[in-house]
Order: structure tokens, then sequence, then C-alpha cells
């Protein structure tokens, strides 16, 4: 087997937030707090604090260490930087969930209530990070949108209870609605299922990600939402289809692309039509496909950790979808408008 001669990420490469986590927001400056990537039930954390505090788990039968989620954003923080040597490269915003709580073997026998801080150990089953690229930036119907590099590790998706084998990630690069911050991903620029056993294997996915993204399509299939607009009856129309969706008949469902819209979702999307600050109904009672695209992926920031990246990129496959059907293209999403 040939030496990989890959760059190897150093921890210096992580830049350190020199920050707080308090009341489910992260302090440190006196800059107000943007609204976060994600929501659901994470919270955000330092990279010093998962490089720090948090412990690293093992693959039970050979005890070998997992890659850590520090490992995998610097990783990638690393790769972004090789690709884009002149630009202008934010810290990574890291949100974390589902802690995992422990002790040490010498307070085996202790009670919680007496455990001392040296005592206990944590660490996170989920992570989410986002690092935007600000200097590549594109308009969208007057929005501005930064490159943006979204990772998501869960090591539930790992056999932690066998030996060491590779692990699973997900990746994606896309935009980042600076309005909002809600993620523009489309499904050529996501990696489900991205598997490596070492930093410079996610360092090396993450290069050929960036190399084959094609920015200049996803920009034009973006643009293409701007000029298209819903009545308020094809509106809920549109909503009542998605109800309907998850209980259909396999056979009628399996002739419809797939949805992973939640009807919690579709409420969401239902109550932000009239309240949104930037995305609702305008005065003539119409909404565009774009209000509608980032109504979506609104509502999937409030999704878990582990299903967000999918669902992200599939608010922008329906309602590009749904635009077809609009034009009267021949769409397999025309069931939602019909």
């Amino acid at each position: 087997m040939e030496e990989q001669t890959t760059t190897m990420v150093h921890p210096s490469y992580l830049p350190i937030v020199a920050a707080e986590v308090v009341d489910n927001q992260t302090i440190g400056d006196d800059s107000t707090t943007p609204s976060p990537f994600i929501e659901a039930n994470s919270i955000p954390i330092t990279l010093e604090s998962l490089q720090n505090v948090c412990v690293i788990p093992n693959f039970a039968k050979d005890n070998e260490a997992v890659l850590s989620h520090s490992q995998f954003i610097g990783a990638t923080y690393q790769a972004i930087r090789d690709y884009y040597r002149s630009e202008q490269i934010e810290e990574p915003q890291v949100r974390v969930s589902h802690i995992i709580r422990g002790r040490i073997p010498e307070a085996i026998n202790k009670k919680s209530s007496e455990l001392l801080p040296h005592e206990m150990t944590q660490y996170y089953e989920r992570m989410a990070f986002c690092i935007n690229v600000p200097s590549i930036h594109k308009d969208v119907n007057g929005n501005r949108l930064n490159l943006s590099v979204v990772g998501v590790k869960s090591y539930g998706r790992d056999n932690l209870n066998g030996r060491l084998t590779a692990q699973k990630f997900s990746l994606a690069v896309g935009f980042q609605n600076t309005v909002c911050c809600n993620q523009c991903i489309w499904t050529d620029g996501y990696r489900d299922e991205i598997r490596a056993i070492s930093p410079s294997e996610i360092y090396q996915h993450s290069l050929h990600l960036l190399d084959t993204y094609d920015m200049a399509k996803h920009i034009y299939l973006l643009k293409s939402l701007e000029d298209l607009y819903l009545s308020e009856t094809q509106f809920a129309l549109i909503l009542g289809k998605m109800r309907l969706y998850n209980y259909l008949p396999a056979k009628i469902q399996r002739e419809i692309p797939q949805m992973l819209i939640t009807d919690s979702m579709v409420n969401n999307v239902a109550r932000q039509y009239y309240r949104d600050p930037n995305f609702s109904v305008d005065d003539n009672g119409e909404l565009s496909m774009w209000d509608f695209y980032n109504l979506l992926t609104g509502a999937c920031k409030g999704s878990y950790i582990d299903t967000f990246l999918a669902r992200e990129a599939n608010a922008l496959t329906t309602s590009l979808g749904i635009a077809q059907g609009l034009r009267n293209e021949d769409s397999g999403y025309s069931w939602f408008i019909s």
C-alpha cells in the first residue's frame, strides 16, 4: 500500500474562540449573536471546549480512539484554507447535541450527587459545524449569500461496540443566506456519507467536494426561483399535499419524488407564511418560490443534527421540482400542485 503524502492536520490549524456557552448562547465579545445555522435541541460550543473538555470515545473491541469532532473540523478547515488560499475564511461555528456523560474509574462507586468536577467526563454524540467564506458571495433576490461549508458527525452512525472501522461523516458546500443564516444546499454539493479513518482522508474528501462543486449552476438554480409566484390557494394546496405525502399508499408514494419534509416542518412553514420578517406573503397575496424555498430551509433548521443536511438538500430539490410543475414542465412534483 503506497504511503499517503497528504498534509496532516496540526492542532494549530484550529482557530480557538475564547468564549463560553451561557443559556444556549455563545458569548465572548459585545457583538450581536447571529441567528444560528441550526437550532433543534443543539447548543453552541467552542473548539476549545471540544478539544480540552470533551473526552474521545473508543471502539470497544480494540480500544482504538475514534476521529474526534475537532479533528473533523480541523481537517475540513485546512482543506478550505488550502483550496481558497486568497479568500477570507471565518472561524467555524459549532453546535452539539446528545451529551454522553461518564465518570473516571476512581469514582465508580460514588453517587452522582457526590461526583467532583474532575471525576466526571462527557462528550457529545452529534456535532455540526459551519465555516463561511464571506469573500465569495452572490446576490439572489436581494439576499446576500456567502459561500459556506457545513459538516455533520454523529457517533450513532458508527459501530463503536466493534473494532476500528471507517467512520461516517456528512459534508456539504453551498451558500448561507446572511439575512437569516439559512443554508442553501444542493444535492451536487452534498455528500451524505464520507468514510474515513484519518484526518488526511477527511482532508482529501473535503478537497474533492470543493473541486467538483459547480457553484455557477447552483446559483443559476437558486435564481430560477426568483420570478415564480404562488397564490394563496396554490400555497395551501402544496402544504396540504405535503401533509398527505407520508400517508399515501406505498405504490403511489413510489411514483412521487422523495420528500423529507415532516408535519412539524409543514406547520412551521404555514406559521412563517404570515410571520416571517423576510419571506412572508406579500401585500398582493403572492409568495415567490424563492421565499417558499427559504421558508422550507428555515423549517429545516429545527431538525436534529443527524438529519439536518439531508433535509436542507431536499428542500431545494422539492422547490425546484414544484417550480417545474408551475412552468408546466414534466415533473414528478406536479402532484403537489394538481
